[in-house]
Formats: C-alpha cells, structure tokens, sequence
C-alpha cells in the first residue's frame, strides 16, 4: 500500500512540481559557503544519515526570508482513500541550476564522492529546487520518494531535505517585538519519521535548523512521513542528488 501511496502522490506533484517559478537575480538566494570538516551521522548506513551545520543560522535564515518573498502555494492531496499520501503544506518551486550548483559543491560533492549505484557515482543536485513550509497543523502523511529519470543516463537516488527552522533557538529583539508571529515561535514537532518492516520505527529525525538529511528513495525508499507541527513554523529546503 505504501508503494502505491508513493507512486500516485507522486504523479500528482509531477503534474505541480512542472509549474516553475522564475528564477532571476532579484530572487536573493542566499551566499552559501563552502563547508569544511563535515560531520556525517549514520541512522542507517549510508540509507539514511544526517548532516549537522550544512547550512549556517545566517544561511537559513536568510532562504527563509527569499522564500517568503517568492510566495508559497499551498499543496494538498486527495487522501489515502484516493490512493494518495495525506498532505497539507505550503511550496515553492523553482528551477536553478545555479543554485543547485552552488549547494552541491559546497560540500555535498565530497560527502558523496564515495558513494555508488549501480555503478553510477554522484554528480549534481537536481535543479528542481523545492521549499517547503508547515504551519501548525500541518504535516504530510506516509510516503515514498520516487527516483526521477532525468535524461542522459542522469537519474536521482537520494532526498536531500535541509531544515532551515527548527531545534533551539536563541531569542532576539526582533524575535521578541515580533511576538504575534507563528514564525518567530520555536518549532514543536514536524519530526521526519522512518518505517521499516511491521511499521517499526526506524528513525525520528527533529528539525534541527540547517541540519540536512539525506535518504535512498525510488525502490529502496523507506515509507516516512512528517509530522504534525504543534507549534512555530517548518522550513526546508528540498531537492534530489543525481547520478550518472
């Protein structure tokens, strides 16, 4: 059920995920750094692992701000009685090879420079780039990433999710005029969260702000999902590693 879950949620976001924004200079993506030294933790091989720190407070902060001057659509589904996972969130999708170039060789290339599939190695980020944001109440249900073909013997293998809210966050004087905003809220929930066989747990993963996390999707994915978010609001950023 899982399976089909996946494969008919995903034929609907295709469908969404075609509807490009425009991406020029005024868009305001954020410098990104180059990062060195960085920690890699296994939750389950090289399946699925974390990476802490891959963006910078500065850094995340600063997506979220070019997000929310983007606009987000909000995207739901049909529901599990429709054959779809649950769904309810908000979007932005864009198409940036640049910035998908930038992300990648700030340190994803050498985190994967030893990783193969099916004899194919790690060459890019898709530049189907994705923001996702969840308000209260919002979560998106069990589910399964399909791999995209993309053409030329490149197809992708991994999610990448970065989460650009989440885990302790320091108060400001912004923060504290600002307290009517859901956003300036720390984030309760909205955990990732990986099934394996019976539906046991395999790992809860907690938004931590620019932390990613990186999985195997297509026919090895694990079902998943994210959870309800009880309180402040759910940055991230998505988008796929490719092979060749």
């Amino acid at each position: 059920m899982a399976e089909t879950l996946g494969k008919k949620r995903k034929m609907a976001g295709r469908r969404g995920e075609g509807d490009f924004k425009k991406t020029d200079p005024s868009s305001n993506w954020p410098p990104i750094k180059p990062k060195q030294n960085l920690q890699v933790n296994l939750l389950k091989d090289n399946d699925l692992f974390t990476v802490p720190s891959f963006f910078t407070c500065v850094e995340s902060k600063a997506f979220i701000k070019a997000a929310e001057s983007l606009g987000f659509l909000h995207q739901g589904s049909l529901g599990p009685t429709k054959g779809e996972a649950y769904r309810d969130n908000d979007r932005i999708s864009v198409n940036d090879p640049d910035l998908a170039d930038i992300i990648w060789r700030s340190g994803l290339d050498n985190l994967f420079a030893d990783i193969k599939i099916r004899g194919k190695v790690a060459v890019g980020l898709n530049p189907n780039i994705r923001l996702y944001r969840y308000k209260v109440g919002q979560r998106f249900g069990r589910h399964i990433d399909e791999s995209v073909d993309l053409g030329g013997g490149k197809r992708t293998y991994y999610t990448l999710l970065i989460y650009l809210s989440g885990g302790s966050k320091n108060k400001t004087k912004n923060d504290t005029n600002n307290s009517k905003d859901p956003s300036s809220d720390t984030l309760v929930g909205g955990e990732t969260v990986f099934y394996g066989s019976r539906n046991g747990v395999i790992a809860e993963v907690a938004p931590t702000e620019g932390m990613a996390l990186l999985h195997l999707h297509g026919d090895k994915c694990l079902l998943h999902e994210a959870r309800n978010v009880r309180k402040g609001v759910k940055y991230v950023f998505r988008s796929d590693v490719i092979f060749s």
